[in-house]
């Protein structure tokens, strides 16, 4: 079974209530969702000013895949993005790209950059669970 790489977007649509909680809690439940740090930086910080520590647990329970950044691939996915007009995606979201491709994991991502780049890209998306 693939782990499912989910994004910053996701785990904000998640936490307002926008989508399915118990699908989602289900993938949460079953150790099927995974992590990384670039992500956690995005969402955590805000989390720990509002301190919702029964969050932060949440997210400190889902494994965690160590990224590797391989700067050149990140130059390269860029100047392919740009010559497809594919363009606004920040470096954030090229190293989450490479993170899920390198370790073989479906990504699961609201932003639609995203779509955009699995057509150019070996990456694998998730998209079981639908916004309300």
């Amino acid at each position: 079974m693939s782990h499912i790489l989910v994004d910053t977007s996701v785990w904000i649509a998640f936490f307002k209530g926008s989508i399915d909680q118990d699908s989602f809690f289900s993938l949460i439940d079953s150790n099927q969702l995974c992590t990384n740090d670039l992500i956690l930086s995005e969402i955590v910080p805000s989390l720990m000013l509002k301190k919702e520590t029964d969050l932060i647990e949440v997210l400190n329970q889902v494994e965690k895949y160590d990224l590797t950044i391989n700067w050149s691939a990140i130059i390269s996915f860029q100047a392919k993005n740009l010559s497809k007009g594919i363009n606004k995606v920040g470096v954030p979201d090229l190293i989450i790209m490479q993170n899920a491709i390198d370790n073989n994991l479906k990504l699961y991502s609201l932003d639609t950059h995203f779509k955009l780049m699995a057509k150019l890209f070996p990456l694998q998306l998730f998209d079981w669970i639908f916004p309300r």
